[in-house]
């Protein structure tokens, strides 16, 4: 595969796009039920966000790091930068936790870029050591054993094993190694804890093998083909042992892998189909502006979203009186809501304009 996959940088751009969207309402109060996560077990549109980033993750490591390895790059130098790009990710995720304050006392361990740091570590070290047959492995065994550890071993302090927001094994652990550094919003469990890491590599490395499948010299049609159908089996076996192992994004469960996984699968090869195979790129650039500096349009969504609540105008953040006087005034709660997430997307949509026209790309 020679040429860059338009596709994926579009599917990259909307996700993180419906990031931002999602979290950043004009009040938490109004927020239609599709912008909200589920209260626990299910799925809604907004839950499908970031496992869909950690699939496109793992396929862009088979695409930038098979492309090395190909041309004879010295592997332990390789590893070396993988590293050394992790800790800079999962630095600059500890950093927009603590922002601006930095109360090492309290700050928040885990995060989104942490565990993206943590996802394209292991993954990337998994596709260098391994074959296909080997990754594939490697993602059942996750999935299967971290199904068995949150359902058979029992919870110290508890008693038996749960599937309960505060008293499940990820839970637990998350108590134990990261007491006083969790998510301010629960203080006693975290959405990207360290249990529930581990399948969140599992939705990592189902990124990696349809990387692999894409870079195949089979026919276009017959990729898009594999794509849906391999798509819907992993959708119907997510469903299927959801029955059991609820879909849950809180624990990053199984079934919520395979699930979120298959439906990332059917949505690129749709993209893959009508971008990279028919050639209907006109309306892509605005998403490929996003797609491509992804990480940056997410950590400055995050401290221009910091400012606006800490910067006051009389009794109230700045936030508060945008949402107010240029939204709420002439608009119902709920779509004033979702008006100013939007507006706020467009303004972050404006630096990653200015980049692509330049062609710039902010790597780490």
């Amino acid at each position: 595969m020679s040429k860059r996959l338009i596709s994926l940088d579009v599917l990259r751009g909307i996700t993180i796009a419906g990031m931002i969207l999602v979290n950043d309402p004009g009040s938490w109060e109004y927020v239609y039920a599709p912008l909200r996560h589920a209260e626990w077990n299910g799925c809604t549109p907004t839950d499908l966000v970031f496992p869909f980033f950690l699939f496109m993750v793992g396929i862009a490591i088979t695409i930038a790091l098979g492309k090395r390895m190909e041309s004879g790059t010295n592997t332990s130098g390789l590893i070396k930068k993988i590293v050394k790009r992790s800790l800079i990710i999962f630095l600059i995720g500890m950093l927009l936790n603590g922002f601006p304050y930095y109360d090492l006392s309290s700050i928040r361990i885990p995060g989104v870029l942490q565990r993206i740091a943590v996802v394209y570590l292991i993954c990337s070290l998994i596709f260098i050591k391994t074959t296909w047959v080997g990754q594939l492995r490697w993602a059942i065994s996750l999935l299967v054993g971290y199904w068995f550890l949150m359902n058979y071993i029992p919870v110290p302090g508890i008693g038996e094993p749960n599937l309960e927001p505060t008293t499940n094994l990820g839970a637990w652990l998350d108590n134990l190694l990261l007491n006083g550094h969790l998510w301010s919003a629960s203080k006693v469990w975290d959405p990207e804890g360290i249990l529930s890491t581990l399948p969140a590599i599992g939705t990592g490395l189902s990124g990696v093998l349809v990387g692999h499948l894409l870079k195949t010299s089979i026919s276009e049609t017959t990729k898009v083909t594999w794509l849906l159908v391999i798509g819907a089996i992993c959708i119907f076996l997510g469903l299927f042992w959801g029955l059991s192992f609820p879909i849950n994004k809180p624990l990053w469960t199984s079934s919520y892998v395979l699930y979120t996984s298959g439906i990332a699968m059917q949505c690129l090869a749709i993209c893959y189909w009508f971008i990279d195979v028919l050639g209907y790129k006109a309306w892509t650039t605005p998403w490929v502006a996003f797609g491509i500096n992804a990480l940056s349009a997410y950590v400055l969504s995050g401290l221009v979203a910091r400012l606006l609540g800490l910067i006051e105008i009389g009794d109230q953040s700045l936030k508060r009186w945008i949402f107010e006087n240029l939204f709420l005034s002439w608009l119902d709660p709920y779509n004033a809501s979702l008006a100013f997430a939007i507006v706020f997307v467009l303004c972050l949509f404006v630096p990653s304009w200015m980049l692509h026209r330049k062609g710039i790309i902010i790597k780490i």
